[in-house]
């Protein structure tokens, strides 16, 4: 059977998110006969819901200390070449304002479609073509071209970016192609975990945190050497909220995270023996309530009834370390069906860092979250994508 002639393209990009959005608009700027295949009926599904539909685009401090990787080094180079004040630029170009919210994050006025569009015009105006629907299927490589087997047929490119993102969210059509086409062409998958998840847990802290589902509190939250001071959220599964969602990024099963509900005392168990002389009739639940939810506060000091004066230094220890040392172990994360994104992805030992390109697979380009690069809660993820993007554009 004589297989049917392939359409012949210079640039072909798989994924129609960010990343794969950023790269194509670049590549076909530059020239370059470009074709973005995207497998759902519409593009850049994660940007639309992102920062509760007004897409926290990019975080002002992006630099690569605030990702993760097996190489934390890697991510300099395309972080340093397009920052987030070039976004902001292209944005500006097209009209778009934004402001910011918290710890440097920056938010989009007009909502998370006006992003998209800014994209997709990008990719109108440069000549990329944008073709939804389509699944690719395989790939092969033959006579120095990337052949492509999709839904509509064979399409042939001299370049190939692998743009498809990582395994987080699957009801949005997530897929491990990418970890797929890596390891057909030889190059190693740091094995992919859910990232920026919240945490699961059994019996009696469950049992604990159950009751109290909607609450938050402002928190330090750490793990090993790393901490982050957010609000924590409580869930009917366990926890929450942007502090849990920053530390499950660096937690690995079996490891304890620690909470402190006081994070602006500087010494707990001395501010309890000062309430305890100043206050001694005072109800500890009474304490609490002034600096947690009367619902936490109470769930507390269930533990510790009575007023401060009956209260020893002993006890009081075991209460400043309820309050500013306490250790849970989860039993696990809510897996990539909540998770924001992946940890882990293509490995970066097997890229260059200044094109994204295969260092053992001329022409074929990974980027986005599909590489080992994963950042912190608050824009940090999209500055990659586009950053990344950006990289690859410049030389496919």
């Amino acid at each position: 059977m004589v297989e049917a002639a392939a359409e012949m393209q210079d640039v072909v990009v798989i994924g129609g998110g960010a990343a794969g959005l950023m790269c194509a608009a670049t590549a076909a700027a530059r020239g370059r006969k470009t074709l973005l295949l995207e497998h759902n009926k519409k593009p850049g599904a994660k940007i639309l819901i992102s920062g509760g539909g007004r897409c926290n685009f990019t975080n002002q401090d992006a630099v690569a200390a605030a990702y993760l990787s097996e190489n934390r080094h890697f991510a300099k180079s395309a972080l340093s070449r397009y920052t987030p004040w070039d976004f902001m630029d292209l944005l500006a170009r097209h009209g778009v304002t934004w402001h910011e919210k918290t710890l440097g994050q920056l938010f989009c006025d007009q909502g998370a479609g006006r992003i998209l569009k800014v994209l997709l015009d990008e990719c109108a105006e440069a000549g990329a073509v944008v073709r939804t629907g389509v699944a690719a299927r395989s790939v092969r490589f033959e006579d120095g071209r990337y052949k492509l087997t999709t839904s509509e047929g064979v399409i042939s490119a001299s370049k190939l970016v692998v743009a498809s993102g990582g395994l987080s969210i699957p009801k949005m059509g997530a897929t491990g192609f990418a970890y797929d086409v890596a390891r057909q062409f030889g190059l190693k998958v740091v094995t992919p975990e859910p990232a920026l998840v919240p945490f699961t847990f059994k019996d009696h802290d469950l049992a604990f945190m159950k009751p109290l589902a909607g609450v938050a509190a402002d928190s330090m939250v750490s793990c090993g050497k790393t901490s982050f001071r957010e609000a924590l959220l409580f869930t009917h599964r366990g926890l929450s909220g942007p502090a849990i969602l920053q530390i499950s990024s660096y937690w690995h099963a079996g490891e304890a995270v620690t909470i402190n509900l006081l994070p602006d005392e500087a010494d707990v168990l001395g501010w309890l023996k000062d309430v305890r002389d100043s206050r001694p009739k005072a109800a500890l639940k009474t304490i609490l309530a002034e600096k947690l939810a009367t619902r936490l506060a109470d769930a507390i000091a269930e533990s510790w009834p009575g007023i401060m004066a009956s209260f020893s230094n002993k006890t009081l220890e075991v209460i400043a370390a309820r309050l500013g040392a306490w250790e849970v172990v989860p039993a696990g994360t809510e897996g990539f069906a909540k998770a924001e994104v992946t940890r882990g992805g293509v490995d970066t030992d097997c890229l260059s860092s200044k094109t994204m390109e295969a260092k053992a697979q001329p022409g074929l380009y990974f980027i986005g979250e599909s590489v080992d690069v994963t950042g912190w809660l608050g824009g940090y993820n999209f500055q990659w994508a586009w950053a990344s993007g950006w990289a690859a554009g410049q030389y496919v």
